[in-house]
């Protein structure tokens, strides 16, 4: 490692008493040999990994990401980097606790269309960093390349760790043109949101276009999605669920999903704004509840508000550790706590789908209604494609 001044920061790092998981792929996997390379490694260094295959990264992730190499992906990287660093130091206090995560797309040995960048992201259990700097195509080899990337994520390693990085970014900063200019983004969480991380809290309720804190009143309608984004069909499906029920309706988001990365800091204050500006009068459940299971037993006796295609993997034992027995006990606490399913039909694999066209055991459909005449054929994961190549 060149020069005195990455090897001091790493050395700072090192006695700062965090502690820290890192996953790297794509380009910057230097940062790692060389955070190793510094006595008293052992003291921050809990666990390094390289997802550089397609399958890895997915298997890191529990799932494809939608881009292989973005911020998006840097920062689900990095949660899911913290996450596991709690499972690796659980008697830590999570105050402690960093995820890191990065990808770059670099140059290498055959022509590469896209951009040249590299993303990294810090986790924390109070706020969310990223850093991205678009580099100058055709400036560098790969090993310059893979130089800056590695400083990039020493950079993010020293700030997240409260260290003293100003002599480190001064020395970065000279290695980039005027045109690589590294996008920096921070989303401090709302100590309630950082308590749902931790565990401390099940559900926060954000009142209306202020976003403040409210009390916790138990809602009659629940209507959970992730909401990437919210689109007309969902406020078109909240409107008729109120008509037809005749209460007011809950949204609800869960910061922790079954198939997908947790929700970082960026990530939640971004879809809590959509509500703020497109239903400023919405009333947003803010969970730490993946499964139907868990929302039952936080919001008993009341209604949720589903898709035909939620509905059926509410019935696919493959959500269950257990099973298809597991499954089968899930499906009866749900209607033992006097919890209902309010199905609205979806396009399913390509086929519009309502509540007697699926295939579903007696005991789920027993606790589900339909809602008839209802069609929107919105695609959330086509809205975000469309906004990204806007």
């Amino acid at each position: 490692m060149s020069g005195t001044v990455w090897t001091k920061l790493i050395g700072e790092v090192h006695g700062s008493g965090r502690q820290m998981v890192l996953a790297v792929t794509g380009g910057g996997t230097k940062a790692i040999s060389q955070l190793l390379d510094v006595a008293g490694a052992s003291r921050s260094v809990l666990e390094a990994t390289v997802p550089y295959a397609a399958a890895a990264l997915e298997d890191w992730l529990g799932g494809e990401p939608e881009q292989w190499c973005s911020e998006v992906t840097a920062r689900q990287m990095a949660m899911r980097a913290w996450m596991r660093a709690r499972e690796l130091a659980p008697d830590v206090a999570t105050a402690g606790l960093v995820g890191v995560g990065a990808t770059a797309s670099l140059a290498t040995d055959r022509e590469k269309r896209g951009e040249h960048r590299v993303h990294v992201a810090m986790q924390t259990e109070r706020q969310t960093v990223s850093m991205s700097v678009t580099l100058e195509k055709g400036l560098r080899d790969r090993k310059k390349e893979q130089w800056l990337a590695a400083k990039l994520i020493l950079l993010g390693v020293g700030e997240i760790c409260e260290v003293e990085v100003s002599a480190a970014a001064v020395t970065l900063a000279g290695q980039f043109v005027e045109s690589e200019q590294v996008e920096r983004h921070e989303q401090v969480a709302q100590a309630a949101w950082s308590e749902l991380l931790t565990g401390q809290r099940k559900c926060v309720v954000m009142n209306g276009s202020s976003g403040e804190l409210g009390a916790t009143v138990q809602p009659r309608v629940v209507f959970p999605g992730a909401f990437n984004p919210l689109h007309a069909g969902h406020r078109r499906m909240a409107v008729l669920a109120a008509e037809r029920l005749c209460e007011a309706v809950a949204y609800e988001l869960s910061m922790t999903n079954v198939d997908k990365p947790a929700l970082d800091f960026v990530e939640i204050e971004r879809r809590v704004q959509a509500f703020r500006e497109q239903d400023p009068k919405a009333r947003l459940l803010l969970t730490d509840a993946p499964t139907f299971r868990e929302k039952a037993r936080l919001f008993a006796s009341c209604t949720f508000v589903v898709g035909a295609d939620t509905v059926l993997r509410i019935a696919e034992p493959r959500y269950y550790a257990g099973g298809q027995q597991e499954c089968g006990a899930a499906i009866a606490e749900i209607a033992e706590l006097g919890c209902r399913f309010l199905v609205f039909g979806r396009l399913v694999e390509g086929r519009y789908q309502g509540l007697g066209d699926l295939n579903l055991p007696d005991s789920l459909r027993e606790i589900c209604e339909e809602v008839g005449g209802f069609r929107e054929d919105v695609s959330s994961t086509e809205l975000r494609g469309a906004s990204r190549e806007s």
